[in-house]
């Protein structure tokens, strides 16, 4: 199998403020969101990261899409650092989260558009994308719809298409289904399968234990900034339940048992 990503020992740590620290019980004034943290994903198959709120996920997804910096270790998206080579990274993948927030004056359209233009897409490119995506979504009905006027799960899936708008390789989604309703969701992770069988590459967050069963190849179980687990279902969880397993290593590892 062709290596696709790869984190080497990555650190990340947050100062607190001091409302976080008295949330947080700390005395530090520091929050270590990623330590040590190590994995590869494959090309063309769905990695999972799979923890409770507050493992470090979205903080390595962050620093794999290069809108956040490692304190410590490196990362590589096909083959590039996130670090040294962070535009190349940033041509070759599509990222989406659940917080990204479309701004509610302007419509699916123009922001498809302008992306497209951030891109450096022709305007005959865009169209065509346009063309593809939008019927796809159901997004054509509402193209000139101000996005303050969507529902939310029409504002995710106008989020989805901007995120792969340049047809990007690897794709890094923080929590694909969140907040959405089941019809939403049933679209988003039908087309999770399409792109992996277009061969596309694709890692996912997530702490619904269903989506990691119906979608990934591979999962690595993250709990407090550490990999847990790593390997096929199978080889995780030796043909047990996944929830029973990830209850049993997170006990372990947090020193319950």
């Amino acid at each position: 199998m062709q290596e696709i990503i790869r984190a080497e020992n990555v650190r990340k740590v947050f100062r607190l403020s001091a409302k976080q620290r008295k949330l947080e019980h700390s005395t530090t004034g520091k929050k270590v969101a990623l330590d040590g943290l190590s994995f590869t994903a494959y090309e063309g198959e769905i990695y999972g990261l799979l923890g409770p709120n507050g493992a470090g996920k979205t903080t390595m997804l962050r620093i794999l899409s290069t809108l956040i910096r490692a304190d410590g270790g490196d990362a590589y998206v096909a083959g590039k650092s996130v670090t040294r080579e962070p535009e190349a990274v940033r041509a070759s993948i599509g990222f989406l989260t659940s917080e990204l927030k479309l701004e509610d004056f302007f419509t699916p359209a123009y922001l498809f558009e302008f992306f497209g233009r951030l891109h450096g897409l022709s305007a005959e490119q865009i169209a065509a994308r346009k063309g593809e995506l939008f019927p796809r979504f159901g997004i054509d009905s509402f193209a000139e719809v101000k996005v303050g006027d969507l529902s939310t799960g029409m504002k995710q899936k106008v989020s989805l298409v901007i995120s792969i708008i340049h047809d990007p390789a690897v794709i890094i989604f923080d929590e694909p289904t969140n907040g959405l309703d089941v019809l939403t969701a049933r679209v988003v992770t039908d087309f999770l399968r399409e792109l992996k069988g277009q061969g596309k590459s694709i890692i996912v967050s997530t702490h619904i234990f269903s989506l990691v069963e119906k979608l990934c190849d591979r999962v690595g179980i993250i709990i407090g900034g550490k990999m847990a687990a790593e390997g096929t279902l199978a080889e995780v969880t030796g043909g047990e339940d996944l929830e029973e397993v990830f209850f049993e290593i997170y006990k372990k590892a947090v020193g319950e048992v």
